[in-house]
C-alpha cells in the first residue's frame, strides 16, 4: 500500500513537472469531458445522500452509538474545531475572499452578468457550495466507516472497513480491501493537491504585500515548504498534543480574524447581504441543487457546483477516516448534524463577513479586484482586498497566519489519516507511527509543488475531479453496507 501510493503520487507530479504545458492540456481536457458526461451523476449522488442522512439522522438509528461508551472522547467545543478545521482547510480562506468575483461574470440562471442580480447570486452560490449538500458529501462516508469500525471492533481504520457489512470482517486484508484503500490514498492526494495548489499561490501573494518581496514561482515554493513544516510538526506531535491544540488555536484566530473585518469594513451592508444571501439560498435550494443547465450552455454547473461536489466526495473518505477517530462516545445523530450544522454555519461566516466586505470594496474601493480575477490573478486580487482594509499591516499578518494554520490543520490530518490506512493494525485509541504521519506529511506536498507550475485554474481543478470518481463509485457500496451492517445488529439479539 505505501509503496504503490508512494510511486502514483510520483508518476503523476514528476511528468507534470517536466511537461507542465502538456500537462496541462490533458488534465483540463480530462476534467471537460468528465464534469459533461458524468455532472448529472454527482448531482443525483448529492440529492440521495442529503435525504439519506435526513432518514438516518431522524430516524429511529439516529441514537446509535459509536463505541461501548456514551461519553464522547472529546468535548463539543474541541470536536467541533478540529473537524471544521480538518474539512475545509486553506481552501476556504481562498474561495471566501474571491468567489464572488466569478460569478459576477458567469452568473447562473441566465442572470445578465455583471447585474445587481448577478451580484446577489454571486454573494449566495459560496455559501450553497460550503453549506450542507457539501458537509452531508462529508457525513456520509463518514457515518459508513464509523459505524462498523465501532460496531466490529475493528483491528485497523481504513475506508475498506466501510464495506465489512457486504464481505465480512476480514474484508481490509484482502486484495479488494486494500485496492478499495488505495483509491482512497489516491482520492485524498488529489484533493488535498487541489487545496495546497489553490492556496498557497494565495499566501504567496499576502506575504509579498506584506514584506514588500517580490511575488515568484520561488515564493511559492517557500511557502509550501514552510506549510509543510507546519503540518509535519502537528502530524508528528500526534492527535492531542498536535492536531486538537492547533485546531482550537485555528478556531479562535479565525474568530479575531472576522471581528477585525467586522470592525475595519462594512459590517451593515456585508450582515444584510448575509441575511439576503441565506434567504435565497433557503428559498432556491432545491433548485441550486437540481439545475442542470439543459437549455443553456454557460458552463457554470460543470465549472462550478461538479466541481465543488467532486472535491467533496475526494475529500469524503479522508474526513471519514479522521472524523470516526474523534466521534467516539457520539450518536449517528449528534454526529450527522453536528458536522452538517457546524461547519455549514462556520462556512457561511466567512462567506457573510469576509467575502461581503470584499465585494463591497471592489464596488466601492476603486481596487480593480473583478479586472485582476478576469486577468486570472485572482491571488493577487485577494492581498490587494486584505490591503483595502483599515488598520495595516495587521489584517495582512493576520490572513497570513491563519492560511498556514488552516492548511496544517487540513494536511496534519490528512496525513494521519493517510499513514492509518496504511498501517496494518490500528486498534480503536491508537495511533500511526510518527515517522509514517511524518512522511505523508512532506509527500503530500508532492503534487500541489507540481500543480503550481502548471499555474492555470483548470488545472488545479480537474486534479480532484479524477481523483473523486473512483470514491463515488464504491461510495455506493458503503450505502449497501452501512444498512446491512444497522439491519444486522437490529436483528441480534
Amino acid at each position: 500500500m505505501f509503496s504503490l501510493a508512494l510511486l502514483c503520487l510520483l508518476g503523476v507530479s514528476i511528468p507534470i513537472l517536466m511537461a507542465p504545458e502538456a500537462a496541462g492540456a490533458l488534465v483540463s481536457a480530462a476534467y471537460e469531458w468528465m464534469a459533461r458526461e458524468l455532472g448529472l451523476v454527482y448531482q443525483w449522488a448529492t440529492l440521495f445522500t442529503l435525504g439519506f442522512l435526513a432518514w438516518l439522522a431522524l430516524g429511529r438509528h439516529g441514537t446509535r452509538v459509536l463505541g461501548r461508551s456514551p461519553q464522547p472522547e472529546y468535548g463539543n467545543a474541541s470536536w467541533m474545531a478540529m473537524l471544521f478545521c480538518a474539512g475545509i482547510g486553506g481552501g476556504l480562506m481562498y474561495w471566501s475572499t474571491i468567489e464572488w468575483a466569478f460569478y459576477v461574470d458567469q452568473p447562473p440562471f441566465g442572470v445578465e452578468p455583471g447585474s445587481l442580480a448577478a451580484r446577489e447570486w454571486a454573494a449566495t452560490y459560496g455559501i450553497f457550495h460550503w453549506g450542507p449538500s457539501a458537509w452531508g458529501l462529508y457525513a456520509l462516508p463518514t457515518v459508513a466507516i464509523a459505524w462498523p469500525y465501532y460496531r466490529y471492533d475493528l483491528p485497523c481504520l481504513r475506508f475498506s472497513g466501510a464495506l465489512v457489512g457486504l464481505w465480512g470482517r476480514g474484508f481490509p486484508d484482502r486484495p479488494a480491501g486494500r485496492a478499495v484503500d488505495f483509491l482512497f490514498i489516491i482520492a485524498i492526494i488529489g484533493g488535498t493537491g487541489t487545496s495546497l495548489g489553490l492556496t498557497t499561490p494565495m499566501l504567496g501573494a499576502v506575504a509579498s504585500r506584506l514584506f514588500g518581496i517580490d511575488q515568484s514561482l520561488g515564493l511559492t515554493w517557500v511557502i509550501t515548504g514552510a506549510c509543510v513544516a507546519l503540518f509535519g510538526a502537528s502530524a508528528y506531535l500526534g492527535l492531542d498534543r498536535g492536531i486538537k491544540r492547533l485546531s482550537n488555536a485555528n478556531l479562535v484566530l479565525g474568530a479575531v480574524f472576522l471581528a477585525w473585518v467586522l470592525a475595519a469594513g462594512p459590517a451593515r451592508f456585508a450582515l444584510e447581504l448575509g441575511t439576503s444571501s441565506v434567504g435565497l439560498m433557503l428559498q432556491e435550494f432545491v433548485r441550486m441543487n437540481t439545475w442542470t443547465e439543459p437549455l443553456a450552455d454557460t458552463g457554470f454547473v460543470e465549472d462550478w457546483t461538479i466541481f465543488y461536489w467532486a472535491w467533496w466526495i475526494a475529500y469524503g473518505p479522508f474526513m471519514g477516516l479522521f472524523v470516526t477517530r474523534i466521534s467516539r462516545g457520539r450518536t449517528l445523530r449528534a454526529l450527522i448534524l453536528g458536522m452538517a450544522g457546524f461547519g455549514t454555519l462556520g462556512c457561511a461566516a466567512f462567506y457573510i463577513v469576509w467575502g461581503n466586505t470584499v465585494l463591497w470594496l471592489d464596488l466601492h474601493g476603486g481596487l480593480g479586484l473583478l479586472d485582476l480575477v478576469r486577468a486570472g490573478d485572482a491571488a493577487t486580487a485577494i492581498a490587494v482586498a486584505l490591503g483595502g482594509l483599515a488598520g495595516q499591516p495587521w489584517p495582512l499578518l493576520l490572513f497570513l497566519v491563519l492560511g498556514f494554520v488552516f492548511m496544517a490543520t487540513t494536511y496534519d490530518s490528512a496525513s494521519y489519516a493517510i499513514a492509518g490506512a496504511a498501517t496494518r493494525g490500528l486498534r480503536p485509541g491508537t495511533h500511526p507511527h510518527r515517522a509514517h504521519r511524518l512522511f505523508w506529511a512532506a509527500a503530500l506536498a508532492f503534487l500541489p509543488a507540481a500543480l503550481v507550475v502548471i499555474g492555470s485554474l483548470e488545472a488545479v481543478r480537474s486534479a480532484v475531479l479524477v481523483a473523486s470518481l473512483p470514491i463515488l463509485v464504491v461510495g455506493v457500496l458503503t450505502v449497501v453496507s452501512l444498512l446491512r451492517s444497522l439491519q444486522e445488529q437490529e436483528d441480534s439479539p
